[in-house]
């Protein structure tokens, strides 16, 4: 006698004629088989599948007793497995036979019309819910992938974007699946409206915004698409506009966003409600402070007397929190209670705090570093393991890491985890994104400084996951030409000293007001070591060689024709260097606040040149609001010839220029020699400031931006008084992008006060210069 039960299944549902049949199975009504002893099991209909995949998922075995009820768990069992479409089981005699008949298998994925997305990342997401190439095909999961993809387009506004999916059959059991994308044009905001507003203008409001109307820039900066999570953030924005200014109950009461019939057009209508001002007559602590009562009174950042505001209430409760985590209390909670009078317009605070349980860190863990060694993590972190949780050495540790330009930004993330059955440990669990690290690039330039220039570079800041850098760059220009190797190891000894090498070959060639070059060629080498003395202060060493040759053609300077005469062409010396750096910015390329400093002395009392160089630099950013930035930079240089020797004067300082004193051109600032040369001088000052505010129609988009500057400096020789008239002056606009060419910088500005053998080239560009 042969029997046999089958389960065929759509979309992972077993069909309604096999779950009767398994409930007949199972029920030992007219289909139930008796009992019988295993001798043997087949299985049939395999292409690709494993045969020991099929076996592993039957619950019985040859020699078992095989009955109903282990039938309808090996149905069950193979369906789940998600491999196969139709599973049958037949009975013949003492065997059982397994048929199967699989589900196609993905042999490609591919897109069509994609323009929004990258479809390789679509590709990744896809395969994670289980679309993707040598997947089993299976057609629920596809109509997911395609709702899923519908939705991701509206996240960027394109609301008339239509996705079909097109399943085509190829041999050996296979499918290809192609997702047919017609994305349409991007729905635009077309007006923004806010409510019910008293104490502040609409459009004082509109301009705390991120999404914007429609504007003359907004195909740049994209701010009139709309997103939900954006107009989110930006009703909280506005709610902490008012927070911060005493307005406690201030509250969002509706959210109107209406799309046009053609889906390009959005209408968004917010209706708030202001509530009135409340001032600050009290803060009290409550709850378990450990005894230390007077340190948390410390870092209260709400002040009786002052209007209520938010942003010192979650400054405050962090601030709690972070104290109670440096004691090892990782779990602490802080919340603020306002105890608030609306008949006189006053709110006492009230911050409690529960520091539950003490912890230390039993372990410590990396994730998601593909590439970088974790030891080159590892050594970044100033929390340890099997010490007492301490969250400012956590928080310093994250930075540090961050800090090190191996991983994407915003990516890397740590976050705390409770060891099971252990209420005193935790683990700490660091997870990172890896970026590219090297880079070969080949380009070309043109500036109203250099003119046309050539660049090129090989660099790796990550050489085999190891941290450290290696880089060969090579540039040409109007001005000079240089080809430098430079290495660098961080952690040149386990206390992170680190040991950088460079190579040299330069040739510079001053401006000449007669239309002659000459040059002089530098060459040599150094090796300096850095020592961190804090988080953010290192102090570094160095030792180097260089050699300078000066060709005496035609339209040599006479004051280089002096230094010949003297100490002939070719000049060597061995440089000693110390130096000091400290950076709290809060961004190297667009800062808001912070502060740069750095001093350099660099001595020479060994070979044919003797001298003493300093550099000294002072930069600071001042957040005026959340759009508009101050900046400012001062510069001071001094050199001074030893052993009765002159300053050597392919050591001088230059001036002018962007970096420097805009409006002059670069480097014609100071002493002019007989010859018409601008040979620099040995003693330099200069000072700028930048006030940065937000191009009109970007919102806050700190990637362009345009800036005023006022500018001030200039170059003195070694026989020069110091004259405070003798200061050139300028001012002017500039715009700041950072283009996909690098950053780049724009200037128009007019002389204040100038000489009469000065040079002035009102507009200025550069594509790289830094502030």
């Amino acid at each position: 006698m042969s029997f046999f039960l089958r389960s065929g299944a759509k979309k992972r549902r077993p069909s309604v004629l096999a779950l009767a049949l398994l409930g007949l199975f199972q029920s030992g009504l007219a289909w139930a088989v008796d009992p019988f002893v295993l001798k043997d099991i087949r299985v049939e209909g395999l292409q690709r599948t494993d045969p020991g995949t099929v076996f592993a998922s039957l619950p019985f075995r040859i020699g078992d007793t095989y009955n109903d009820e282990k039938g309808a768990a090996a149905l069950r069992a193979l369906f789940a497995t998600g491999l196969f479409k139709d599973v049958r089981i037949s009975i013949e005699g003492d065997a059982v036979v397994v048929i199967i008949d699989e589900r196609p298998i993905i042999a490609n994925v591919n897109f069509v019309g994609l323009k929004e997305f990258d479809t390789e990342a679509l590709s990744k997401s896809l395969k994670d819910v289980g679309i993707g190439e040598g997947k089993p095909f299976d057609r629920a999961l596809a109509d997911r992938a395609e709702q899923e993809l519908k939705r991701q387009y509206l996240t960027r506004s394109l609301y008339g974007a239509e996705v079909t999916t097109t399943i085509t059959p190829i041999e050996r059991n296979r499918v290809n699946v192609s997702f047919n994308v017609t994305e349409g044009e991007p729905a635009k905001i077309a007006e923004i409206r806010i409510l019910g507003t008293k104490v502040f203008s609409e459009s004082t409001l509109l301009g705390l915004l991120e999404q914007t109307s429609s504007g003359w820039l907004t195909w740049y900066t994209k701010t009139d698409r709309y997103s939900r999570a954006k107009l989110n953030a930006d009703l909280e924005t506005i709610r902490s506009h008012y927070l911060n200014r005493g307005y406690l109950e201030v509250a969002v009461t509706s959210t109107q966003v209406t799309i046009s019939p053609d889906k390009q057009s959005i209408s968004i209508a917010v209706t708030i409600s202001e509530g009135q001002p409340y001032t600050v007559t009290g803060v009290k602590l409550e709850g378990d402070y450990q005894g230390r009562e007077e340190d948390f009174k410390h870092l209260v950042f709400l002040k009786p007397g002052q209007a209520y505001q938010g942003e010192a209430v979650a400054a405050t409760t962090r601030a709690f929190s972070d104290l109670f985590g440096t004691y090892g209390y990782a779990f602490a909670r802080v919340d603020s209670r306002p105890e608030i009078d609306r008949a006189t317009g006053q709110v006492v605070v009230t911050f409690v705090a529960e520091p539950q349980r003490r912890v230390y860190v039993r372990k410590v863990i990396i994730s998601g570093n593909s590439r970088t060694r974790d030891e080159v993590i590892r050594r970044e972190f100033r929390q340890f393991e099997s010490a007492w949780y301490d969250g400012q050495k956590i928080k310093a540790s994250r930075d540090r890491v961050e800090r090190l330009g191996y991983f994407k930004d915003k990516e890397v993330n740590i976050d705390t985890q409770e060891v099971p059955g252990a209420q005193d440990q935790v683990d700490v669990i660091l997870t990172v994104v890896e970026r590219p690290t090297g880079a070969i690039t080949v380009g070309a330039g043109y500036s109203s400084q250099t003119k046309l220039s050539f660049t090129g570079s090989i660099r790796q800041d990550n050489v085999f996951g190891s941290g450290n850098y290696l880089g060969i760059d090579v540039a040409t220009a109007r001005t000079g030409r240089q080809l430098q190797v430079s290495t660098v190891d961080p952690y040149f000894t386990v206390d992170g000293v680190s040991r950088a090498l460079d190579v040299f070959y330069r040739t510079t060639k001053p401006i000449n007001t007669l239309g002659e070059e000459y040059e002089y060629v530098t060459k040599g080498g150094s090796v300096r070591f850095g020592v961190p003395f804090s988080e953010l202060d290192t102090v570094f060493f160095g030792v180097g060689y260089e050699q300078t040759d000066i060709t005496t053609s035609r339209g040599l300077p006479q004051s280089y024709f002096d230094y010949v005469n003297r100490f002939g062409t070719r000049s060597d010396s061995i440089p000693l260097t110390i130096g000091w750096q400290r950076d709290s910015r809060d961004s190297v390329i667009t800062p808001m606040k912070g502060r740069y400093q750095r001093a350099n002395f660099e001595l020479s009392t060994l070979g044919d040149v003797r001298f003493a160089r300093l550099n000294l630099q002072h930069q600071e950013y001042f957040e005026i609001t959340n759009k508009i930035t101050l900046g400012i930079n001062s510069e001071l240089g001094w050199g001074e010839g030893l052993s009765g020797r002159p300053y050597p004067i392919f050591k001088n300082f230059y001036a002018g220029g962007l970096g420097s004193v805009r409006v002059f051109e670069a480097g014609t600032l100071g002493p002019v020699d007989p010859t018409g040369s601008y040979s620099g001088g040995n003693r330099r000052f200069n000072l700028n400031a930048e006030l940065y505010l937000p191009v009109p129609g970007s919102g806050n988009d700190k990637s362009f931006r345009i800036f005023l500057f006022a500018d001030a400096g200039n170059v003195w020789g070694e026989h020069e008084k110091l004259k405070l008239d003798s200061v050139r002056a300028s001012a002017g606009i500039g715009l700041s992008w950072l283009s996909p060419m690098g950053p780049l910088r724009l200037s128009y500005g007019k002389p204040i006060r100038k000489e009469r053998t000065d040079r002035i080239e009102k507009f200025q560009f550069q594509i790289g210069t830094a502030f």
